[in-house]
């Protein structure tokens, strides 16, 4: 009895993986995961008390469709000052979750047979969001030797290519876009009127470049969509914070969606997001420190399997290609049976993961260690 639109769609592979982790882990096999994309440590107890207080204080009702005024006006804060976007509290929209603001985007710009290009690896729920808008996804190779930038982009660019979805810092492969590549980007969104969507959740887990906002750039400001959110830079993914810059009419497409389904985000939750931008920023760089060790861990012992893997810009994936050993579905499989790791077959994040796995580090340097020693032993 499912629609014609549930079908086009396939059940989320990280999400898979990890469910298939836990069941073996409730028969009492003990699992390193490096499924999700989800930040160990807890959120910063500034936070905390900034949402609990409020929700002591009453804070518990229906909160405006389109976010609080207060968490609006921080967030355009942030924009103008840290990407330089000319953002305005009323070009804000907050979501629940970033995931939730990508999901109203595509249902707002895309229409049936539209196209929307996404870089080959992408994250996992692109694909679908734009497949459940009755739209089509045009995917572009990367070169993973360049650090997985697009190539020949122009050559897939047609008259119904909508909007180009941009992910720096990305998952899975960690890539950070360098300015000309995003200029690259910027001028073909512009010569062509086509909107780009830029997914920055990842912004502030970098390392050793500086992130940039290509709605920065000239020609961009009204023909750029900038996502972001709360869960991976302040560890807060359970709380479901994400918000939207674009221009008005965006803007009130998305709250259309927004009014007519989640209603808003959470109201209190609300106020842990302006702790978040108006508080320390310790915590965060903190976390980023640690991030950076498990990386070069990882990264340095994977190579050393002879298992090929480039140290990743930002985020805290290791996108590892394991074509000496097999394709990447059967070396997933192969880790979690032999070895009890969890890990993801790259062929959920396209055609050109297919001899590849996504390892997430963000877990402990002891778990990240002993499940290296594991992978050793599965393939040796």
């Amino acid at each position: 009895m499912a629609s014609s639109r549930l079908q086009r769609v396939e059940e989320s592979a990280t999400m898979k993986a990890a469910n298939t982790a836990n069941k073996m882990r409730e028969q009492g096999i003990d699992i390193i995961s490096f499924t999700l994309g989800e930040p160990d440590f807890d959120t910063p107890k500034h936070i905390c008390d900034a949402a609990a207080d409020a929700m002591y204080s009453g804070e518990t009702h229906y909160a405006p469709g389109a976010g609080i005024p207060g968490l609006k006006n921080s967030i355009a804060e942030k924009l103008c000052k840290e990407n330089k976007l000319d953002a305005k509290a009323s070009e804000i929209l907050v979501t629940p979750g970033a995931k939730q603001a990508i999901f109203e985007i595509m249902m707002s710009v895309l229409d049936d047979n539209d196209e929307a290009v996404l870089f080959d690896p992408a994250w996992v729920s692109y694909d679908p969001a734009i497949k459940f808008a009755g739209a089509n996804t045009t995917w572009v190779p990367t070169d993973p030797e360049k650090g997985f930038k697009p190539v020949d982009m122009e050559e897939y660019i047609t008259d119904r290519t909508k909007i180009i979805v941009v992910n720096s810092p990305g998952n899975p492969t960690g890539a950070v876009y360098d300015k000309q590549t995003l200029r690259n980007i910027a001028d073909i969104a512009i010569d062509n009127d086509i909107l780009v969507l830029s997914d920055e959740i990842y912004e502030k887990i970098i390392y050793d470049q500086e992130h940039l906002s290509i709605g920065s750039f000239e020609g961009m400001q009204d023909r750029t969509i900038t996502v972001n959110g709360f869960s991976k830079a302040y560890a807060m993914t359970g709380w479901r914070l994400g918000y939207v810059h674009a221009r008005p009419d965006i803007i009130k497409g998305m709250l259309k969606i927004q009014s007519h389904s989640v209603s808003s985000a959470t109201s209190f939750v609300q106020h842990g997001g302006i702790a978040a931008l108006e508080g320390p920023q310790e915590p965060v760089k903190e976390m980023v420190d640690r991030f950076r060790s498990r990386r070069d861990l990882l990264i340095d012992g994977l190579n050393g399997l002879g298992i090929k893997c480039q140290k990743p810009g930002g985020a805290f994936y290791a996108f590892a290609d394991v074509s000496e050993y097999g394709d990447g579905s059967t070396i997933a499989e192969k880790l979690l049976m032999d070895a009890h790791v969890a890990v993801t077959p790259g062929s959920a994040f396209g055609e050109s993961g297919s001899n590849f796995i996504r390892i997430s580090y963000a877990t402990s340097l002891e778990r990240i260690q002993e499940g290296l020693e594991r992978i050793k032993a599965a393939l040796a």
